[in-house]
């Protein structure tokens, strides 16, 4: 379980196919410690397990291991080396919950339609596939590459979010650009509400 508040952002460092998976190792700084073999990590919003953790002069390289359909129905397909991705590790049950519970089970990928800068914050608006407009509400709770946000505006096509200084400089949204995907996470209490309300099958 996550929070969406991301730590840090890593940079890739190998994607290397393997006979039944995809070994992607990732040069991180504070994500590294205390994070060992067997450890969740938020990797842009997707729970993975770390298989490997080596240190390093420049921090840490921890490596995880992807089924084909994690790889080609998140975003992770789009992935090159040198690439930054948001970083976040599994929560504590003593922690402080900042953000909305995020569980690293993506629902799929959306394409960024604008991200531009409006005075000091920046404008974000993602196209709304059919799958999660049952799942957006103004003022819910969305998390976009692992990022808690919050949904300012549902049109019938896309949504909006806004995004302070603080979140563009310190996640990988600085390195997004208008037609790329980013990876959604629909808010956990918006599922139970839709399922409970769905007529049964």
């Amino acid at each position: 379980m996550f929070t969406g508040i991301i730590e840090e952002t890593g940079s890739i460092v190998r994607i290397s196919p393997l006979d039944n998976s995809i070994r992607l190792d990732l040069l991180v700084g504070v994500t590294g410690e205390e994070t060992r073999v067997g450890d969740s990590v938020s990797v842009n919003g997707c729970c993975l397990t770390v298989v490997e953790s080596k240190k390093q002069d420049q921090g840490f390289v921890l490596s995880f291991d992807l089924l084909g359909e994690t790889w080609t129905k998140t975003n992770f397909v789009e992935l090159k080396l040198g690439g930054i991705v948001n970083l976040e590790r599994a929560l504590k049950a003593d922690g402080r919950l900042h953000g909305h519970f995020v569980t690293g089970h993506i629902d799929g990928t959306a394409e960024v339609l604008t991200l531009e800068r409006r005075d000091s914050d920046w404008l974000l608006e993602i196209a709304a596939p059919i799958w999660i407009k049952p799942f957006l509400v103004s003022k819910g709770s969305i998390a976009i590459d692992g990022i808690s946000l919050t949904i300012a505006e549902v049109f019938e096509n896309r949504f909006r979010v806004w995004i302070i200084p603080h979140t563009y400089a310190f996640t990988a949204l600085e390195a997004r650009r208008v037609g790329c995907q980013v990876n959604i996470e629909a808010d956990l209490l918006a599922k139970y509400v839709q399922r409970f309300t769905q007529p049964s099958p």
